[in-house]
């Protein structure tokens, strides 16, 4: 059985037989489409979405077995992200984002995960990762202060991930950490007016003077280095590589939202419009469409092939118990870009091939444009970047232009 068998065949509770989370996705779709608008009017998911989404358990993509959920691998956290997508960008973005904090909390020490999820086991939390918060040293742990922008998903979680600067005794800052903090000692305050990915609800994070606990504190510099504080070695999902792990949750509902604009321009195409200012009855009969068509799908089958690999790539280090070489972590940012690169070109294409009126307030189109163009400029993924970075890396340069690989 090869290793990513191995990891579906483990995707199961209960002796019921495997649990199929993209498929369970897959059946959301439609009722995410049906409420897209609401949730971009709001600025918030629709509570039906998410009350949807618990039903299914796919807030538990990545809680440990221990504690109910499904302990899944990387592949099936992006393919759920991807099925997600093509309903609702907003909605598979914050659930991405929720689950891949739900795996963060999986490589804290074990006290720390029970103070999550022994008082509510669908505990959902977000995460705000670059270090804007200050922090104190405290007996037992470090006083934060800071503000967190960008934290998707804020709206619907009960804790948060918070970057911050570790201060020793001696005033120095030894240390970048993520701080886990109850969502109840933390102020919202609304930031999120964007263009695009409005119902992410990412608005900002407040902390004044919260002390936190040593053991809620996971080093960012060990966690890179693959050294995590859970006790429970051998929990696959728990040895997969940290920036890869966390860049690759953000690319499903990138993918998604390219197959979900292919499958709104088929549909219209298959209804037998024309194409205006020409002698073209059904636009599908002309071969410029035809083309079209054929380069944005080969597009989407580039980025779908780049997305998992890189999650297979991922899973597969970690059921080996291997700390991931630089070269495959920096190939995995890459692969990312191209799925960001390849989604949003083949958009574009389809756009075109829709006309003007993609472009229409209530077409569902021009939404998922903005959303795609919103997402896929996320710091993380930014392609100029990790073509710098692989680069660099394929050449033995040492020096890197960033700590996040």
């Amino acid at each position: 059985m090869t290793t990513n068998a191995m990891n579906r065949s483990a995707e199961s509770g209960g002796g019921e037989g495997p649990v199929v989370l993209p498929e369970r996705a897959a059946s959301l779709v439609e009722l995410l489409r049906r409420h897209a608008a609401r949730t971009e009017e709001q600025r918030r998911v629709a509570e039906e979405n998410i009350a949807a989404l618990d039903e299914a358990g796919l807030f538990g993509i990545t809680v440990p077995r221990r504690f109910g959920g499904h302990q899944a691998s990387v592949r099936t956290l992006v393919e759920v992200g991807a099925e997600l997508g093509r309903g609702c960008g907003s909605t598979a973005w914050t659930t991405s984002l929720i689950n891949v904090s739900g795996w963060v909390i999986g490589l804290f020490p074990e006290r720390a995960q029970r103070e999550v999820y022994e008082a509510n086991l669908r505990a959902r939390a977000c995460a705000a990762l670059p270090p804007h918060g200050t922090s104190t040293p405290a007996d037992g742990g470090q006083v934060i202060t800071g503000r967190w922008g960008f934290a998707s998903g804020c709206l619907h979680a009960e804790w948060a991930l918070l970057g911050v600067s570790i201060t020793d005794a001696g005033g120095e800052r030894p240390d970048q950490g993520l701080a886990l903090v109850p969502m109840n000692q933390l102020k919202i305050e609304e930031t999120w007016h964007v263009a695009g990915m409005c119902g992410t609800g990412s608005n900002t994070l407040i902390a004044h003077d919260v002390f936190v606990p040593a053991h809620r504190i996971l080093s960012v510099t060990g966690a890179k280095q693959g050294r995590y504080p859970t006790e429970f070695r051998d929990e696959v999902l728990y040895r997969a590589a940290f920036v890869p792990t966390l860049a690759l949750s953000l690319a499903g509902p990138l993918l998604g939202l390219a197959r979900g604009g292919m499958e709104l321009v088929r549909a219209s195409l298959a209804r037998g419009r024309g194409i205006s200012h020409t002698f073209y009855e059904q636009a599908r009969q002309a071969p410029s469409t035809q083309m079209q068509c054929a380069e944005a799908a080969q597009l989407i089958d580039t980025a779908t092939l780049h997305l998992m690999r890189a999650a297979d790539d991922v899973d597969n280090c970690a059921a080996r118990g291997q700390c991931m070489p630089l070269l495959d972590r920096a190939r995995v940012r890459m692969d990312i870009a191209t799925v960001a690169r390849s989604s949003r070109e083949a958009l574009d294409i389809l756009l075109t091939v829709h006309g003007a009126k993609s472009f229409a307030d209530g077409n569902p189109l021009q939404r998922i444009w903005r959303d795609q163009e919103t997402g896929s400029r996320h710091a993380l993924i930014n392609p100029a970047i990790a073509t710098e970075i692989y680069g660099r890396a394929l050449l033995g340069i040492g020096d890197q232009v960033s700590p996040l690989i």
